[in-house]
């Protein structure tokens, strides 16, 4: 029989709870072991005092030690105290599961190597990408490939305010509301608007896919509060959809990684992505591209990831136990290969302005676009990377015309 302690009840703790009840009868028919779920920490009791599970409940850390759990699944947040309390049980043999991305973005590295350390497993599926399998996928489907490449829309709530602004001609500040209205963004977004809830995701990926320690602090990483309705209108132009995606790539010793608003091809897998859909594309040697789709977020789906989790601490099935992460790479703040990228320059003077960028992209594919007023240009350049880009840009802005310039990857040249 395996004990298991639940610390936290919010969304995603009352969803896994569920399924623990709905299928203990199930898993013991199946594997022939039991498991119960008999204590649950929380900070205060008396917002659970009409359930009728309630003499589960402690808001006292040292009734969960006492119970003496075989395993611990956190589903608290933040970084403490769930980061004591995990050390706590990794440090005595404890088998952990965590659906704490901000944890295990910042102390994933440390924690693996403490479980390493005293016999215990640290599983944390549920962190990144709600109900796809992403983590598992990494460590084991696809473990005889050597992974080159990551590319997410890993944020459901920048996703749905993206789809409004794209399908419902929206301002951000709108589409931001009725993301809040319908439960989709928090009252304070400032984590999924400004990248950083993708930052964490992409950095806990991208950490296995290489096996290398990814930090999500050395990522550069911008969201979607400057997108203004005529960067959705340029997309359009060219069949594409603007999304937040958290792209990685690993070749030669080399990382470079981001989070950033790109133009997505609309038919492409990632364009037909909407509202709180999530997906990731992983390239492999072996395979490929391939790619994973579904709802990021939600009670079910990310408790349906963490249930996934213990059925394997149960079954004591043990993905890449000698997985290091280790620091011998070097990185880079910009996409280091060649690209495709649209421009929106803004100004006072057309004429000037397209005169400017055909002399300073003389040496580079240009193609300008009709724009969508009479003080902005689109224009596509090809085959230049982000350093020389941005180089050429600077360039571009000294001109006394532009006040304003923008650029985006177009995703589908990569």
């Amino acid at each position: 029989m395996k004990k298991i302690a639940l610390l936290g009840y919010g969304t995603v703790g009352s969803g896994v709870y569920e399924l623990v009840e709905k299928n203990r009868d199930r898993i013991f028919k199946k594997y022939n072991k039991g498991m119960a779920l008999d204590k649950i920490l929380v900070r205060s009791l008396k917002r659970y005092e009409t359930l009728e599970h309630y003499e589960l409940f402690t808001n006292d850390f040292e009734d969960i030690i006492a119970y003496e759990p075989d395993v611990v699944i956190e589903v608290m947040g933040g970084i403490e105290p769930a980061h004591t309390y995990i050390r706590h049980f990794l440090e005595n043999g404890v088998d952990v599961i965590t659906a704490n991305k901000d944890l295990i973005a910042e102390y994933g590295g440390e924690l693996l190597a403490l479980a390493r350390e005293n016999g215990a497993l640290l599983k944390y599926e549920a962190s990144v990408g709600g109900g796809i399998p992403i983590l598992k996928a990494i460590q084991e489907s696809l473990r005889g490939n050597h992974f080159d490449g990551v590319q997410a829309v890993i944020n459901g709530t920048t996703n749905f305010i993206l789809t409004k602004m794209h399908n419902e001609d929206m301002p951000y500040k709108d589409a931001l509301k009725i993301a809040q209205d319908m439960g989709f963004a928090e009252s304070d977004p400032t984590s999924d608007v400004c990248g950083f809830d993708a930052g964490r995701k992409l950095a806990i990926m991208s950490s296995l896919a290489y096996e290398k320690n990814i930090k999500w602090s050395i990522l550069p990483i911008e969201g979607i509060t400057e997108i203004e309705p005529i960067d959705i209108e340029n997309a359009k132009l060219l069949a594409s959809k603007v999304k937040l995606v958290a792209m990685s790539r690993y070749e030669d010793n080399r990382f470079y990684g981001a989070v950033r608003p790109v133009f997505v091809n609309a038919s492409s897998p990632l364009g037909l992505l909407d509202n709180e859909f999530n997906g990731v594309q992983l390239t492999g040697d072996a395979v490929g591209a391939i790619h994973f789709l579904g709802k990021g977020a939600g009670k079910l789906p990310t408790a349906s990831a963490v249930y996934g989790d213990l059925i394997d601490v149960i079954q004591d099935i043990k993905l890449r136990p000698d997985v290091q992460f280790d620091n011998d790479f070097t990185s880079t703040k910009t996409l280091p290969c060649k690209a495709k990228w649209a421009i929106r320059v803004s100004g006072t003077n057309l004429m000037e302005m397209t005169q400017c960028l055909t002399y300073v992209f003389i040496d580079n594919k240009l193609r300008i676009e009709k724009g969508h007023s009479s003080s902005d240009i689109l224009a596509i350049i090809e085959e230049t990377n982000e350093e020389q880009l941005i180089t050429k840009l600077n360039m571009l802005f000294s001109n006394p015309y532009v006040e304003k310039i923008k650029h985006f990857l177009i995703l589908d040249s990569l």
